[in-house]
């Protein structure tokens, strides 16, 4: 089986190094992709991210394990759905039940009056962080998420004030 560990909006695969040196270490292999470098060049948005990410899954022949954060998660979710076949498991860490549009909007809204050097370490411009932020506020498929069919750990830290209510929302329905 595959294991694939995926990064959240503002992070980079370079944020699971430890986590695959640990399991390593354990005999476990997992790879970490970068998000956005199959997609640099052309519009960055949840759906140019999202099929460069499927494409990746579906160039493996093994079943996955799919472990994701915040961004992550909401693509392990979709692609999930989407491919229940493919799927082992899923781990979602601080993953959103429902997408909080407003609070997308809101935070674009101050992302806009940040400077750009902020944006550097997160390995997309101001511009492809609003954008994909932006794309990413309508999406609803979660509630299909009553669907899926394979062993999933959801993880929410005690101090993560802004997706307990979401992990526990997951807890209930799987």
């Amino acid at each position: 089986m595959k294991n694939i560990l995926i990064h959240g909006l503002g992070q980079s695969g370079k944020e699971w190094n430890a986590v695959e040196k640990e399991l390593e270490a354990k005999g476990i292999s997992a790879t970490a992709p970068e998000l956005f470098e199959p997609v640099k060049g052309r519009e960055l948005n949840y759906t140019a991210v999202y099929q460069a990410f499927s494409g990746l899954c579906n160039s493996y022949q093994d079943r996955l394990n799919l472990c994701g954060l915040s961004l992550g998660g909401l693509l392990a979710v979709d692609y999930t759905l989407r491919h229940p076949e493919k799927i082992n498991s899923l781990v979602l860490i601080g993953t959103p039940y429902e997408i909080p549009g407003r609070l997308l909007k809101f935070q674009n809204f101050v992302f806009k009056f940040m400077p750009r050097s902020a944006f550097q370490n997160m390995g997309v411009s101001k511009k492809d962080f609003i954008r994909l932020s932006n794309s990413m506020a309508e999406l609803s498929f979660m509630k299909s998420a009553v669907t899926l069919n394979c062993p999933a750990l959801i993880l929410c830290g005690a101090n993560d004030k802004a997706n307990m209510e979401s992990a526990k929302r997951f807890h209930k329905t799987n």
